[in-house]
């Protein structure tokens, strides 16, 4: 029992090596991250619409949301949706790729 202790306190003496962990996006913070960046671009692009509005690009966004209109605050409410969900969407395809692949071909 003795011998046992000893090799394992013998097991356990030095100074740890660091081991180096492979990278990983946290799903859930880049998928809020990317939801609130395209809905303040959303909101962005609405007031540019409405600062500049011979350079709207309001029918482009009537291409990307579906049930989009220009621009009543339904239609508004809808688009900030849309876009916080492609944010989403986004996140919860590209973060478990990138987690897999690094897992996979990292370090």
């Amino acid at each position: 029992m003795a011998e046992s202790m000893e090799q394992r306190d013998l097991s356990r003496s030095g100074t740890p090596i660091p081991v180096p962990t492979l990278p990983r996006l946290p799903v859930v913070a880049l998928g809020m991250s990317l939801g609130v960046f395209l809905a303040l671009t959303f909101v962005v692009c609405v007031l540019f619409d409405l600062w500049f509005p011979e350079a709207a690009m309001y029918p482009t966004w009537a291409r990307l949301l579906p049930g989009f209109t220009w621009l009543t605050w339904p239609s508004f409410f809808l688009g900030l949706v849309e876009s916080f969900a492609y944010g989403w969407y986004v996140a919860l395809i590209f973060g478990p790729l990138f987690n897999y692949f690094a897992s996979r071909f990292g370090q």
